[in-house]
């Protein structure tokens, strides 16, 4: 369970798990991940070609089949991630290390640097695959596919998301 109503969506050694910063005041409370018409993740990972058709965060569950999982950093859902505090992060690290290691992914991907910098305590972090692992996984950073993101257009979203695609569907 991520917490307070937005249950993890995971399975061991996925291609990829997904880590948001936290659930949204939304998401947990219709307990479904990335929901609202802003958010663009589930468009970013179709367009990125992770899934065949647009899946409705409804329908998140249906992601596993993909390869990939959903998980948050921290559970305490939020209207917005600038609402955590640091100690939030650092009281989250173990535990939310650990259920990588535990699950296997073959990549973790934070959505925002602002969850891996708090984790690996790096002030910059880039985009990118990051030159340490986390919970025996590579890490990718990605950018935030919320809608409040509007440093990133769609187009960059998928480019970068279209990336680790790739680094993840190449023979292991």
């Amino acid at each position: 369970m991520a917490g307070e109503g937005l249950e993890d969506i995971l399975a061991e050694n996925l291609a990829v798990v997904f880590c948001g910063i936290n659930p949204g005041l939304l998401a947990a409370a219709q307990g479904h991940h990335f929901v609202g018409r802003g958010n663009r993740f589930w468009r970013t990972l179709h367009l990125a070609g992770f899934t065949p058709h647009e899946v409705a965060a409804k329908q998140d569950r249906s992601i596993l089949q993909y390869g990939c999982g959903l998980t948050a950093v921290v559970d305490r859902p939020t209207a917005r991630a600038d609402q955590l505090s640091l100690a939030e992060f650092s009281a989250a690290a173990e535990a939310f290390e650990d259920k990588i290691r535990q699950h296997g992914p073959r990549y973790v991907a934070f959505l925002g640097k602002v969850a891996y910098a708090a984790l690996s305590g790096q002030k910059h972090v880039a985009w990118g695959l990051q030159t340490h692992t986390f919970g025996n996984a590579a890490v990718w950073v990605l950018p935030n596919p919320s809608g409040r993101n509007l440093a990133f257009t769609q187009e960059q979203l998928v480019a970068a998301y279209r990336q680790l695609r790739l680094a993840s569907s190449a023979v292991q």
